[in-house]
């Protein structure tokens, strides 16, 4: 058999049968952009959903000589062997492919099973086999979606792009698949000090990696030269990853770089991450919200001039994030401004990391439990009953 693909688009395809085998043949056909003819007394669901939204046409009857005609491809699946054997001869006298359901030895056309990601497409067949080609593209669709396969380009793509991808909260498992995805397809990454770097050591050698990594008080890279380095470098015709920790716009000013990207006319798509607010919390048995006691929870930038009288008041539970060094002051300030000193608190830092290790204190106290025990960032403090179920 000799592989092609095939531009259907704008193109007659005639099938040939209503049922489930049918419509899998159909629909990747309305995709592609073929004009689908269906001849069939029945139709199945899918398909009928089809003709009501007007995206294929139907002669609701037998198949009858001339149904073919001004076909460019046809498939064939009623199920009824001289249904098909005659569609498969009238189509062979026209000189047009036919893709027969019931038998591939007697077709003289075959539907690869297909895996695809993004603009990749990959077409699986397997001598006649069609469960076994589907297992395999199975097993390659997974590697695709895990990034585990080469995606990246290696001639110039039409027009450069960023991605904003969350990396989750450090531990390289917990990455989106369409994460990894744009990660094993990039030419550049632009890389912050708590994304998944374990991740890095995958991409080929000429990817451009580009370090932006912030520590508390120490930015040398200002946020306003970040945008202007993913702006520049999709301007080039490079495909970016603005590779982030936590999710990009869970106090990570992916919106500012989102917003940066557009206006320079550069096109821009966000990939959530699992934020760490939640994530590092939960690492160390914490629920953010737990039946009886939290029914809503607080995410706060650890950072001077919030409203610490509301935070105080509020119901549920707090969570901080980058507030380390301002511990101290964030205790004595949510209990001079009402909490209970009693409240329970922890401090998680380097959640799913080596350094794992959780620090737990009433909130009277927590700042200095924390001091005695050398916490440094990244860190996440949760200050609020569900604190008290922390694993130590």
């Amino acid at each position: 058999m000799y592989p092609l693909q095939l531009d259907v688009e704008g193109k007659r395809v005639v099938v040939v049968g209503g049922g489930p085998v049918a419509s899998r043949r159909a629909r990747p056909l309305v995709d592609a952009g073929a004009e689908v003819h269906l001849v069939a007394p029945f139709l199945c669901e899918p398909l009928a959903e089809l003709v009501a939204a007007g995206r294929v046409t139907w002669s609701p009857r037998d198949y009858a000589d001339g149904d073919l005609q001004g076909a460019w491809l046809v498939h064939t699946a009623t199920g009824d062997p001289r249904v098909d054997d005659a569609v498969a001869v009238a189509a062979d006298a026209q000189r047009t492919w036919c893709v027969r359901a019931d038998d591939a030895s007697r077709s003289a056309a075959w539907t690869p099973a297909v895996a695809r990601v993004g603009d990749v497409l990959v077409a699986v067949t397997a001598g006649g086999d069609p469960r076994r080609a589907v297992r395999l593209r199975n097993a390659v669709q997974t590697a695709l979606e895990t990034g585990e396969l080469p995606l990246r380009r290696h001639r110039a793509a039409r027009r450069g792009r960023v991605a904003l991808v969350g990396g989750g909260p450090g531990h390289p498992g917990l990455i989106t698949t369409r994460g990894r995805q744009l990660l094993a397809a990039a030419d550049v990454v632009v890389v912050d000090r708590l994304a998944p770097r374990a991740l890095l050591a995958e991409l080929d050698d000429d990817v451009e990696v580009i370090d932006v990594g912030k520590t508390p008080g120490h930015h040398p890279v200002p946020q306003h030269e970040i945008n202007r380095l993913l702006v520049e470098h999709a301007q080039a015709g490079k495909q970016v990853v603005r590779l982030k920790g936590g999710d990009p716009f869970v106090l990570g000013r992916g919106g500012e770089e989102a917003a940066a990207c557009r206006a320079a006319g550069v096109p821009v798509e966000v990939v959530p991450g699992v934020t760490s607010a939640v994530a590092v919390p939960a690492s160390a048995g914490i629920p953010v919200t737990h039946r009886g006691l939290a029914k809503q929870f607080t995410v706060v930038s650890g950072h001077e001039g919030l409203d610490w009288a509301n935070l105080a008041g509020t119901e549920g539970t707090l969570v901080f994030l980058m507030g380390v060094s301002l511990l101290a002051d964030t205790a004595a300030q949510l209990v001079a401004h009402g909490m209970d000193p009693g409240t329970p608190a922890a401090v998680v830092e380097d959640g799913f990391g080596p350094r794992q290790r959780v620090t737990t204190a009433p909130l009277s106290g927590i700042a200095q439990a924390a001091a005695e025990a050398g916490a440094k960032p990244p860190a996440v403090i949760v200050v609020g009953d569900v604190a008290a179920l922390a694993s130590v």
